[in-house]
């Protein structure tokens, strides 16, 4: 890489397996992690005792379901009404949890922003103005993921929130899994709110409304070359975080984009 960057891994990318993902740092020679909430407390020590890094942490919801593009509109992040009261609980814990732990971001994928729902659209703002409040108590800024809206829609929401605790969390392969444009352009589009990049390839579906396919860096329609300059010229020099979430060759993978990081 051309720029030096906190080059580190998503922990869920191995399951959360404290075990594989020390041995994948130490094989890699990587420091840094994007760490699942539910993971703070188990990964603690061995954090302290190898120097590794928390770059941001991040949380899921109990209801959310990405079997279909369908079901996770309807199932995603903080929108369905009879899991708020949860969900508003579990994001509050994990703000707690990333200010005591030390970590500047929380990263989240918190719903689809849709600007034809007047209603839904005002209930997704009202609900992440709330926690944006909680998490500029503690010190904390909310990273919002891209991907299940276009980078156009996610901007006007961030404009028209206008909070000093919100942020990016920019996922190239989401742009292309979810068929929301292209993440070269999107990258310029959000580039004032970008604090935490995943490094993720994908290849689109050729059926409108249907999941793309996740592939190991490199192998996909993520212009890998143009996607590191982009970040350079927009002025990122924050961390990269190697994201894996199928295959079977998750760990091999990582390593994969770790040296084709290392050779650009």
């Amino acid at each position: 890489m051309k720029k030096k960057y906190r080059l580190g891994i998503c922990s869920w990318s191995l399951h959360n397996d404290l075990a594989e993902v020390s041995q994948t740092l130490k094989e890699t020679g990587l420091t840094h992690l994007h760490l699942g909430i539910d993971t703070v407390n188990t990964f603690r020590e061995a954090i302290e005792q190898n120097n590794w890094m928390s770059t941001s942490t991040m949380i899921g919801f109990p209801q959310e379901d990405y079997s279909t593009l369908e079901s996770i509109r309807e199932t995603g992040g903080i929108m369905p009404n009879e899991c708020w009261k949860e969900n508003r609980a579990l994001a509050l814990q994990a703000i707690d949890l990333t200010a005591e732990y030390g970590v500047d971001f929380l990263s989240m994928h918190a719903g689809f922003i849709d600007h034809n729902d007047a209603d839904g659209y005002r209930k997704f703002c009202t609900r992440i103005r709330e926690l944006a409040d909680a998490a500029l108590e503690k010190k904390v800024m909310l990273l919002l993921e891209t991907g299940q809206e276009t980078a156009e829609d996610l901007r006007f929401c961030l404009e028209e929130l206008d909070h000093p605790a919100l942020g990016v969390n920019f996922d190239p392969a989401n742009m292309i899994l979810y068929g929301m444009g292209d993440p070269i352009k999107a990258v310029r589009t959000l580039a004032p709110w970008i604090k935490h990049v995943h490094i993720k390839d994908a290849i689109s579906s050729p059926n409108p409304g249907e999941w793309g396919v996740e592939v190991p860096w490199g192998d996909g329609e993520v212009d890998c070359v143009a996607f590191m300059q982009v970040l350079e010229a927009v002025g990122y020099t924050g961390a990269l975080a190697i994201e894996r979430e199928g295959g079977d060759t998750r760990a091999e993978d990582i390593k994969l984009a770790a040296g084709r990081l290392g050779g650009m």
